[in-house]
């Protein structure tokens, strides 16, 4: 076989290999960010996965139910909806002479009840709380997720509703939904009174190639691709959602949650995102703590932690 047949075969070989890494990330992409309306479980965690479920999750990528609520506010509670650019349900609990409100959003493929007993807490300290669906997730319209990009509008539409009450306004987001917080006060200067981040990521770059990492499967090329696709699939550059980048314009009082075994977001994210903060600022960690830093065991320091600092900040 001559040089130059030897080269072009090469050649097409290539190009076969690298349209079937993005076939397949696109695929991946498309599962990652659209929760299907059948009743199959959620693909495990990573780090429960055998190999051979490993393998097919790589070509196939993950089944992802939509989220729905597993229980209801044990307080009174009501049900309402916000317009954004999905419609946004919501539960809103009340306590007398609240001192504010605490608006709350979830992580990815999580919904407002995952947020509860979070929710009663704040409720004891005397605020009002709103639980937030984001779109496709819960009781909200849609079927899909931007991992926060476009959520940002949501959080916006949800702190534009309180803020006509007057009254002090706190936004609370775990993951994703901390994400989602930071990019909404650098899109549009929400001027809450204070904000409460657990766990969030330092970009969704970092975050794509974690979930790689947790597999135990070399991130690069196809974690790259995956953040790609996802970004076209829904229309902006996904590697520009960038929340230690968006910190830079949090003015308001901050406070960051981070668990130490975290394998999805790692304590330099969080370093990086407190550096970049102008404005009263903590960062707590938690020794025991993974992604869920909200542990039965954690939960009083946690409380503790919450406590002190908005009893400082909610109402300047």
């Amino acid at each position: 076989m001559s040089m130059k047949k030897l080269l072009k075969k090469l050649a097409l070989l290539i190009a076969a290999v690298f349209i079937l890494m993005n076939v397949v990330a696109y695929i991946h992409a498309y599962r990652f960010t659209h929760f299907s309306t059948t009743a199959t479980a959620r693909t495990k965690d990573p780090t429960e996965l055998t190999i051979l479920d490993k393998l097919k999750v790589l070509f196939t990528g993950i089944a992802n139910p939509r989220p729905l609520h597993q229980t209801i506010p044990s307080n009174a509670y009501e049900t309402f909806s916000i317009a954004s650019s999905e419609k946004l349900e919501c539960w809103r609990a009340q306590v007398r002479h609240a001192k504010g409100t605490v608006i709350m959003f979830h992580g990815y493929a999580g919904e407002k009840s995952s947020l509860l007993e979070r929710a009663e807490i704040f409720q004891s300290m005397g605020f009002n709380t709103i639980l937030v669906d984001f779109g496709g997730s819960g009781g909200s319209a849609g079927n899909s997720t931007t991992i926060g990009f476009d959520e940002a509008q949501q959080v916006k539409d949800c702190y534009d509703f309180i803020a006509q009450q007057s009254e002090p306004i706190i936004l609370f987001g775990t993951s994703m939904g901390a994400a989602a917080i930071l990019k909404a006060i650098d899109d549009y200067k929400l001027n809450a009174n204070a904000v409460i981040l657990e766990c969030p990521f330092g970009s969704l770059a970092k975050t794509v190639s974690a979930r790689f990492t947790m597999m135990n499967v070399p991130p690069f090329p196809m974690s790259t691709l995956l953040t790609f696709w996802g970004g076209v699939q829904h229309g902006y550059w996904a590697f520009g959602h960038n929340p230690i980048s968006y910190a830079k314009s949090v003015s308001i009082p901050t406070l960051i949650l981070y668990g130490e075994q975290d394998e999805r977001v790692t304590l330099e994210e969080s370093q990086e995102i407190y550096k970049n903060l102008n404005g009263p600022k903590r960062l707590v960690t938690y020794p025991h703590a993974g992604h869920n830093v909200f542990l039965v065991d954690n939960q009083t320091r946690w409380k503790k932690d919450v406590t002190d600092f908005l009893h400082q900040y909610s109402s300047r």
